[in-house]
């Protein structure tokens, strides 16, 4: 079993940056691939960012390509995601989420867990 709990949510104006951590405990997590989705109000979950457990490989979405930043610290077993320039339709909660095939990597029901959540509002 793997638990994951995501924090570093908050309020930021846009322009602003937040970094975003997902705490892992469990089996193997620091050989999983993890993923970061994110779900606005009234919308289906997103895709974020992706990253394998060795840090070869990350994916991005086209509408956070060039402003957040996936990474991992194994030894922590902590993914982060660094998000710069904030705006307000980044406005959402965001989820963490481990265990995927990587061919799957941006498919939200394709994993086997995934954290509660972190809220994320982005004032203009």
């Amino acid at each position: 079993q793997v638990q994951l709990v995501e924090s570093g949510g908050g309020l930021v104006q846009a322009g602003g940056a937040l970094r975003l951590s997902c705490a892992a405990s469990g089996r193997a997590v620091s050989t999983r691939t993890v993923g970061w989705f994110r779900q606005a109000p009234g919308k289906g979950r997103e895709f974020v960012a992706v990253i394998t457990w060795s840090s070869d490989n990350t994916d991005y979405a086209d509408s956070v390509k060039g402003r957040f930043t996936i990474s991992r610290d194994n030894t922590k077993n902590t993914v982060y995601l660094q998000m710069n320039s904030l705006k307000p339709e980044d406005t959402a909660v965001y989820f963490c989420a481990a265990g995927v095939a990587y061919g799957s990597r941006r498919n939200p029901n394709a994993y086997a867990y995934l954290g509660q959540g972190t809220q994320v509002t982005v004032s203009s």
